[in-house]
């Protein structure tokens, strides 16, 4: 995934797309010489002829030491879905890394803590974990949802997963791993004063041993500041915890929680120490601000690992795709001696702006025009790193007044990577005439110097209205199901579904149920099911409640509808 250096997945190709299989399905508008931009060619993206084997497996000489570090498994006691993709993790690692000295996960290894998600968890992790490789677990704020206290929840996590400790410091072939807990449920996480004072005192000791050598440190919740979505870290004592590691350039700190995908650059971070991120097992989460949302179409399929490779000069961290079976992007390296001098992966390391080749295409897909909504389809940009986003504009050609402008996804999470990309412009005035113009932005925020742009215009008429039809409008007891139907539903950007008291507003109170939406030509159908009630206490004869359709990952409302539910 991702631009770049690429491996042989990330060829967005299976053949070659030339001028006229682009144009096919697209149109430019009679007369208008903007109709279509050339600016880069839609075979230009370069692929690395260089194997995995050749580029992943072969480092000269053998390591001293050797793990993979994954995250966020979120075992689910209703669903073996995240069992599965777990088990596939496991038996893909035990292929491409056949010889572990230690296994680490950092947190949430279940969805809700349950005693059921943790038997799940070990009886898939004990039939496949290689003998010799230490277990090494930390505990994250899922691991908590079960409802008990938090020292009854720990203590389950310890009795489940013959962990010795909530936080532990062990030496595994004379390297020293530290091992912190999130201390609560909180999302954001949780680090006290003296659990932070506690890790100062492993880090003295692990660096009075070797100061020459790498210090791994694990917690579930990333520190604010650092890798990319660290905005989902902790605040309480952050300072305190980044300035105990800051005295130490050699720790490398493993952090989980955010769900964000390896394949972005910043997902490793250095300035006083190495910070990097790990991903999930379980589905993609996005930073926010982006038409396609925050868990994008299919986040689910996600699943990915760090594979750690220890020298006596040097550590190798390598990205899986585990759901693609290969590598993604290049390993990262980190020489030692650490010196922080001498950081490679820091904050302002990319100062050169993605760029349109002199052949890229944009054009109008005639077909999919609405009254209210135009969908573009593109050449990507390249960069040296990662074409992170679009910015596109449109402009309304009579009035010169913005009158959409939003960033969008390359979808460099995907496999393959998207070209051309396909983006849908809504809230448009029919029979009116746009200029849209498009800038790539990468991953640091640099923005193209050309752009390309087109002028598209909206059908005549009426958007036609969002209505949500139901089966009927009395179920008979609170198992009763009901056939829902959302017709002229937009192509999914993480909108969803929710049901709530007629009374509560979305936001302000978790819904009892939700979904995410499906569309198929332009209807959403579904059956509601209420055993699939997250808060089924909140589900009751008698009452009246409201399914509401919403637009994005927020509380944009666009259509709703009540039933009641009756006596059995």
């Amino acid at each position: 995934m991702g631009n770049g250096k690429l491996n042989h997945k990330d060829n967005p190709f299976t053949k070659e797309m030339d001028r006229r299989t682009f144009l096919e399905g697209t149109t430019k508008i009679a007369g208008i010489t903007l109709g279509l931009t050339l600016v880069n060619s839609l075979t230009s993206i370069p692929v690395s002829a260089a194997s995995s084997s050749s580029v992943f497996h072969s480092q000269g000489n053998k390591p001293d030491l050797v793990f993979p570090v994954i995250s966020d498994v979120h075992i689910n006691s209703n669903s073996n879905r995240t069992l599965e993709k777990f088990a596939t993790t496991l038996e893909q690692l035990n292929k491409v890394v056949p010889d572990q000295d230690a296994f680490v996960v950092v947190g949430d290894l279940t969805d809700y803590g349950y005693a059921s998600e943790y038997d799940k968890f070990m009886s898939a992790y004990n039939v496949r974990k290689q003998p010799k490789a230490v277990s090494m677990f930390a505990i994250g704020n899922h691991d908590y949802w079960n409802g008990l206290s938090v020292a009854d929840a720990q203590k389950l996590f310890l009795k489940k997963t013959g962990m010795e400790s909530i936080y532990y410091h062990k030496i595994i072939k004379g390297y020293h791993f530290i091992i912190l807990h999130t201390e609560d449920g909180r999302t954001e996480g949780t680090f006290s004063a003296a659990q932070i004072k506690w890790l100062g005192e492993q880090l003295r000791l692990a660096n009075a041993d070797d100061p020459k050598k790498p210090i791994f440190v694990f917690h579930h919740q990333p520190i604010k500041g650092t890798i990319y979505g660290s905005e989902w870290g902790f605040s309480q004592n952050r300072d305190l915890f980044y300035d105990t590691l800051k005295a130490y350039p050699q720790v490398i700190s493993f952090s989980g929680h955010t769900h964000y995908p390896l394949d972005d650059p910043r997902i490793i971070h250095q300035k006083d120490f190495t910070s990097i991120g790990t991903s999930t097992g379980a589905y993609l989460w996005l930073d926010s601000g982006r038409i396609q949302g925050e868990v994008p179409e299919d986040a689910g399929i996600l699943n990915q690992a760090l594979i750690v490779e220890v020298y006596n000069n040097k550590v190798i961290i390598k990205r899986r795709d585990i759901h693609n079976d290969d590598w993604t992007g290049e390993p990262f390296e980190i020489s030692y001696p650490a010196n922080k001098h001498n950081f490679k992966y820091t904050e302002d390391r990319d100062k050169k702006p993605p760029f349109f080749t002199n052949d890229a295409m944009l054009s109008i897909v005639n077909e999919k025009t609405t009254a209210a909504s135009l969908v573009i389809m593109f050449t990507q940009a390249k960069d040296n790193l990662l074409v992170h986003d679009y910015k596109v504009v449109a402009i309304n050609v009579e009035t010169k007044e913005i009158a959409k402008e939003f960033l969008a996804f390359s979808e460099f999470y995907k496999d393959p990577v998207p070209n051309p990309l396909t983006l849908q412009i809504d809230e448009l005035k029919p029979n009116t005439m746009y200029e849209i113009e498009v800038h790539a932005l990468d991953a640091y925020e640099n923005i193209s110097n050309n752009s390309l742009r087109v002028l598209g215009k909206t059908l005549d008429g009426v958007e036609k209205e969002v209505k949500i039809g139901l089966s009927k409008n009395v179920l008979n007891g609170i198992e009763d199901t009901v056939e829902v139907s959302v017709e002229n539903a937009r192509i999914p950007k993480s909108d969803w579904i929710g049901l709530y008291e007629i009374n509560e507003t979305p936001g302000s109170i978790a819904s009892i149920w939700w979904m995410y939406t499906q569309v198929t030509d332009g209807i959403c159908r579904f059956t509601y099911n209420p055993k699939n009630n997250i808060n089924p206490g909140r589900y009751k004869e008698g009452s009246t409640y409201k399914l509401i359709y919403f637009y994005g990952s927020g509380y944009d409302s666009v259509a709703s509808t009540t039933f009641t539910v009756g006596s059995k």
